[in-house]
Parts: structure tokens; sequence; C-alpha cells
């Protein structure tokens, strides 16, 4: 099966929580499927939220594109990528009811993320976007969270994956219940990052339906879904 793979990064990131505080904004530590998703969609120049119709469920990438199986492999020790908050001005003159009218913003952004990215080549949306990707083409600047910014897309190649039998490892991101960790070959424990992650959108609300995922390098078991062999890494695809 051929399988489009290149590396996703940029300088800062900030895939905003909807759970906010008075003070600031927060970021989920991960690329999730939906923001990824988002990319595709500007690369190949389908409408967003903006361009919705009361009578449609979902944006128009989202719904071109919401079957893609995908996998998101972090580029970063122990899976956690440093984040620092940042603090500026929204001067716009409506942003505040302060005198003035300014509003300072705080955000939390990560720093220096990175992901390699695999998406199956098993339909046409797929291979189209692989076209797209594979031809440096893209109708809008694809950006990580915010379009201050912006995102790299770099070592893009088409690569053969192969089913591996028996596996015991995998080296992305995946949702929790489709693995177990394997406790009693896991005596000296190993690196986990765990955190409830957008999967997809609610119909009509558009909301973030979340479920765990983890990434580790410990021995699992009970492995529910296909395992991939890509160019000698072991991921899943969801």
């Amino acid at each position: 099966m051929e399988i489009l793979k290149f590396t996703l990064s940029g300088k800062q990131a900030m895939f905003k929580k909807p759970e906010v505080n008075a003070v600031q904004y927060y970021t989920y530590g991960q690329l999730h499927k939906p923001a990824l998703l988002g990319i595709f969609g500007a690369i190949m120049g389908y409408s967003g939220y903006n361009q919705m119709q009361p009578s449609d469920a979902y944006p128009e990438y989202y719904q071109k594109l919401a079957s893609l199986q995908v996998s998101i492999l972090p580029n970063a020790e122990k899976g956690y990528f440093a984040k620092k908050i940042n603090s500026f001005n929204n001067s716009v003159g409506y942003a505040s009811r302060e005198q003035g009218g300014n509003l300072i913003v705080k955000e939390q952004w990560l720093e220096n993320p990175s992901w390699d990215i695999l998406v199956l080549l098993d339909c046409e949306e797929a291979k189209k976007l692989s076209e797209c990707i594979c031809r440096r083409t893209c109708v809008y600047i694809p950006y990580l969270g915010k379009n201050d910014h912006p995102a790299d897309l770099t070592q893009v190649s088409v690569v053969d994956g192969s089913k591996r039998e028996n596996a015991e490892k995998l080296d992305c991101l995946f949702p929790k219940h489709k693995a177990e960790i394997d406790s009693e070959r896991n005596l000296f424990g190993g690196m986990k990052y765990e955190e409830a992650l957008p999967i997809g959108l609610a119909e009509q609300t558009n909301q973030y339906q979340l479920q765990k995922f983890i990434y580790t390098n410990m021995i699992l078991c009970h492995i529910e879904e296909t395992v991939w062999d890509v160019d000698g890494k072991q991921v899943l695809f969801y």
C-alpha cells in the first residue's frame, strides 16, 4: 500500500482548547486529526466554517476529508514539546471595554513542534492531497492552529507500507483503547505521554469529540487495529 509521508513543523503552534479562563488561552500538547484535516483543506482549497450554509452539517473540508486515514508521529523527546506563555496587545479599539480599547491577550504556544505525518493513499481524496503536497502547491497557506504560525512541509515522499503481524510497539500517537501497555514486560517503566485530544467533530454543533491518546516506547499488547510498517516505524492509522 502506498503511503504519503512528510514532516510538518513550525516555529510555534497553537491548537486552541475551547476551555479558557479569564487570564489566558491554552493549547493542546499535540497536533490532532481535526487540525490536520484543516491544514489539508487549506492546501486543497476547500471552504471552512465561515462559508458554511445553515443546512450544512460540517464545513466542506471536513465533509470531504474526515475519512482520510492518518498517523501522527511526534518528533519530540518523550513526546513533549516545550510550551511558552506569550502576551500581546489587541488594540483594534473594540477588543476591550477598558479605556483605550486595548486588550492584553495571553496564549500558550508550543515551541518548535515537529511531526512526521503519514496518510494512507486508499481513496481519491488522499491521492489528490498527495499530488498537491508532492507538487508543493496549495490554494491557501497552511498554518499550525493560527495564521501567525505558518507550517513547513518538508521531506515529502510516497513510500510503501506493509502490514505487520504480532507488533509489540507503536511509534505514533494512538487512541488509548486501541492497545494496552504490557505491565508484566515493562518492569523498568518507560516513556508515556497521555492526553485527551480531538478525534473528530460532532454533527451540527461542530464541537470537538475527544478521546484519550497515548505515545509511548513501552511494550504493548492487545493491539486492536492493523499495524503498518512504514520506513521502519510501526504505526496505526485512524
